[in-house]
């Protein structure tokens, strides 16, 4: 069995409504068609990693609710540890509402529910699982205050600390310390950094903003201009394949758990970056978070 990479963050219901455009401040539009599915960034990622072939054990909290009972099974089903799943008493499972236009574009109002309650005393009963772990990989739909104890338990214990830091928040400077891996994509680079990230260019500044902040690893995605590694010292551009996409909701939580599954197999940091670009552009192909999450033989 390979050796278990934890990830630890969000499990949402996602209603998507397709839509011709966003409708503007006050305007109401008639959408096209309704899909209710799986999601929550940290949840698309644990399942991300266990249909590339990696040994997941996801830590999140959900309601004792019918969302939380599907969010149950279907992990589960796709062969995740779910030890450390917690069912909150009162507070609902985590809800998305979700909107895709035409040019495939989405915007995103998530209500947290019990995603919120995750807290330090769970990521300590799972203390002995992170410590031995592969790979921690997190996010920001969790509190802060969770994300930065995980990341200093990781760290103590030598543990690779991957941060997809979305939604995008300014951060804490202690915490850039213990991550090994950041992977913003440009507006979350931006906001992180103050660089206006536009083209690759202002990508390398943003970077080198990053790496001064501590951080060994930046890996900063464009969408479909690929992704920009970075490791201290040399600049990598890594392409992705050109699709037609459709809907990119769970885009960027595809590409990091690929990254994560690639690096736990030994792949080195520029062929795991192309595994996850090429993982990341089958997935927009395809409608819903993590409906559109592509199984390993899918993957050369």
């Amino acid at each position: 069995m390979n050796k278990t990479i934890v990830i630890i963050g969000s499990s949402n219901t996602d209603m998507v409504i397709r839509a011709p455009y966003f409708p503007a401040r006050g305007e109401t539009i008639i959408g096209a068609d309704f899909l209710m599915n799986a999601g929550g960034k940290g949840a698309n990622q644990a399942v991300t990693v266990a249909r590339l072939a990696g040994n997941a054990s996801f830590i999140c909290r959900v309601g004792n609710d019918l969302f939380g009972d599907n969010a149950l099974g279907l992990f589960q089903k796709e062969g995740i540890d779910t030890t450390y799943i917690s069912r909150d008493p009162a507070a609902p499972s985590g809800i998305a509402i979700i909107t895709v236009n035409d040019a495939a574009e989405n915007t995103i109002v998530v209500a947290p529910g019990a995603n919120a309650l995750l807290d330090i005393a769970q990521v300590d009963d799972a203390s002995e699982k992170i410590q031995s772990a592969a790979y921690l990989l997190m996010q920001l739909e969790i509190p802060l205050d969770t994300v930065m104890h995980a990341a200093k338990m990781g760290f103590d214990h030598k543990v690779p600390i991957v941060l997809n830091p979305a939604p995008a928040r300014v951060l804490p400077d202690e915490l850039y310390q213990w991550i090994s891996i950041i992977t913003p994509n440009e507006k979350e680079a931006t906001l992180l950094t103050g660089v206006e990230v536009e083209d690759e260019v202002s990508a390398r500044r943003a970077a080198k903003i990053l790496a001064d902040k501590g951080v060994a690893i930046i890996i900063i995605t464009m969408g479909s201009r690929g992704a920009l590694l970075y490791d201290g010292t040399l600049f990598t551009h890594i392409a992705t394949p050109v699709v037609d996409a459709i809907d990119t909701t769970a885009a960027g939580d595809v590409f990091n758990g690929a990254l994560v599954v690639a690096l736990s197999e030994g792949k080195d940091l520029a062929d795991a970056v192309s595994f996850a670009c090429n993982a990341s552009a089958i997935s927009v192909t395809r409608r819903g978070a993590q409906s559109s999450v592509p199984y390993r033989n899918e993957l050369s």
